[in-house]
């Protein structure tokens, strides 16, 4: 039987498994990086000398893993190395469940509005986009919604919708499912909406603040045809630690208040709808 390094040499001179020998080493990269994460909740720093070994890989790849996951917040850069992020006090989902409720639930309504029968929809996990799910549950609307927001899974579960729930790491502060196994899981799907939620609204674009999410975000909007932010009106102005992306990867914002002053300028520059929720 061929070893590893003679199996992959016959893969690189055979022009019909230039296909596979691609999806092989994406598969690898995957991999890697959860073996990464996985390294930080063990301890609280990882040498990228000491990883390229342990893989048998450059230190300029680990260094492009550390950059892809430091991207997504899921890890902290370090001189030499990466560590696991300090972000300081962000609230957890039940705290921002509880605060805003109707702003919230009024935007959730403007939302679900937007989803018409036999759909598809990326819902991520939020306190506005549950709302959202309340809103979707409550209008009946047929159609398939994949989320890695168990609180969003469990809103339409009785419902009209079906729904699909990624796999991921497990977030207990946010019930939800981030990782490079809910990025895989989502990549397969092309859907109608996306609605995704965000700690902030700059000119720059959204911003996440918890781990993990950011990089859920950014494939959700890739996937979908129509791509919704949802956020209220005290979120404007704010930058959270990861960019999701930027405002022309942004179709609408729905929210409970118009912006003003730059942030409308460079949504309207963008050309960005932006629908606000009435008031009743």
């Amino acid at each position: 039987m061929a070893d590893h390094e003679s199996v992959g040499h016959m893969v690189e001179t055979s022009t019909s498994e230039g296909t596979r020998k691609v999806a092989s080493d994406r598969i690898k990269k995957s991999e890697r990086r959860r073996q990464i994460l996985l390294e930080l909740k063990l301890r609280p720093h990882v040498r990228i000398s000491e990883l390229a070994d342990r893989f048998q890989v450059s230190t300029e790849t680990v260094r492009r893993d550390f950059d892809a996951l430091a991207d997504d917040g899921l890890i902290s850069r370090a001189h030499g190395g990466a560590s696991a992020p300090s972000q300081g006090h962000y609230p957890g989902l039940d705290e921002r469940t509880n605060a805003l409720i109707e702003e919230r639930a009024r935007i959730g309504m403007k939302a679900a509005g937007l989803v018409q029968s036999g759909q598809t929809v990326m819902i991520d996990s939020g306190s506005t986009t549950i709302q959202m799910a309340r809103s979707l549950a409550y209008l009946g609307t047929p159609c398939t919604v994949i989320t890695n927001s168990i609180p969003v899974a469990m809103t339409l579960g009785h419902g009209a919708p079906e729904v699909l729930l990624c796999p991921g790491e497990y977030l207990p502060a946010e019930s939800a499912l981030v990782g490079t196994e809910t990025l895989e899981f989502l990549r397969r799907f092309h859907v109608d909406h996306c609605m995704i939620g965000a700690s902030g609204l700059s000119e720059e674009g959204p911003s996440e603040t918890v781990r993990g999410f950011a990089s859920v975000k950014r494939m959700m909007l890739r996937q979908g045809a129509r791509r919704h932010l949802l956020i209220d009106g005290q979120k404007f102005g704010r930058k959270g630690l990861a960019l999701v992306g930027s405002l022309d990867e942004l179709d609408t914002v729905v929210t409970d208040s118009k912006p003003k002053g730059d942030l409308l300028t460079a949504l309207v520059g963008a050309d960005v709808t932006i629908l606000v929720a009435d008031q009743e």
